[in-house]
């Protein structure tokens, strides 16, 4: 899984670019292979107008489902993992020019805050001095969005590094934990005491957690509520429907169309 990417500028370093804000629009042209980790000195957010993003940084999973997006303080190695048809925007932040989180998280979007990253981005094509009164008002509007729970924790123990990638790699496989404990060498209550301990989830919300993001991934890029249930392992579509409810407070097409409809809000006209 991955992308390739036409940049605005081909050998732009953000870091380089002496503004508090800067958005680039990326256009996602393919599905390859995962990008290399990476850092930058600047805080960035991984906003995707359409389709869906995943940020993998060392000690987790974050998805970006349409109209949200993550925040990455500025140092944090990462990766980015886009479905073929996400519209994405990258938005770069100076060092201490926001009240801004410290650790990664997933932040809901409001609609005036996605018309201030297309207008910043579109600004910056052309002139990054006329860009300075859009970026003062991005920089006041970011820092008042809500996080949404949106991650997979992932510790740096090898143990569960290894189920959760074998799990990623097959999200439909419906092992116990009994079955799980005894692939990687532990007993059933030690694994269940390491992953509580390690993520602060039982495993089974664990493993929720990790359909969700594969889920929200898939749906985002157009596969049908029956091909994740399917994908995912559920013995019915609504068991799927059921779990995804209770997890985000809406069923699958209700989010989805939600968050496409407030996009399309911001837009119109």
């Amino acid at each position: 899984m991955g992308f390739q990417l036409r940049y605005p500028w081909p050998d732009l370093d953000p870091d380089d670019v002496a503004v508090p804000a800067l958005a680039i629009r990326l256009d996602v042209t393919e599905n390859k292979v995962e990008a290399a980790e990476h850092a930058h000195r600047k805080g960035q957010l991984v906003f995707a107008l359409g389709g869906g993003v995943m940020c993998r940084v060392p000690n987790g999973l974050w998805m970006v489902p349409p109209h949200c997006g993550v925040w990455l303080p500025g140092g944090t190695r990462h990766t980015n993992i886009a479905t073929a048809n996400a519209r994405i925007f990258f938005v770069f932040v100076e060092p201490g020019a926001a009240d801004l989180p410290d650790r990664c998280c997933t932040l809901s979007i409001s609609p005036l805050l996605r018309e201030l990253i297309v207008a910043l981005s579109d600004r910056m094509q052309h002139d990054v001095g006329d860009a300075s009164l859009v970026a003062q008002l991005l920089l006041n509007e970011l820092p008042r969005m809500p996080v949404q729970q949106l991650h997979l924790p992932i510790s740096g123990e090898p143990r569960l590094r290894r189920i959760a990638a074998d799990l990623a790699d097959d999200p439909s496989d419906r092992s116990t934990m009994a079955e799980w404990a005894d692939r990687v060498a532990m007993s059933e209550s030690s694994l269940a005491r390491l992953v509580l301990s390690e993520t602060g989830l039982t495993f089974g919300r664990w493993r929720q957690q990790l359909h969700l993001i594969v889920a929200l991934r898939e749906l985002s890029a157009g596969a049908s509520v029956q091909q994740v249930s399917t994908a995912l392992g559920y013995e019915s579509v609504t068991a799927f429907i059921t779990m995804f409810k209770k997890a985000l407070g809406k069923p699958p097409a209700k989010y989805l169309s939600d968050r496409v409809q407030g996009g399309r809000s911001a837009f119109a006209g």
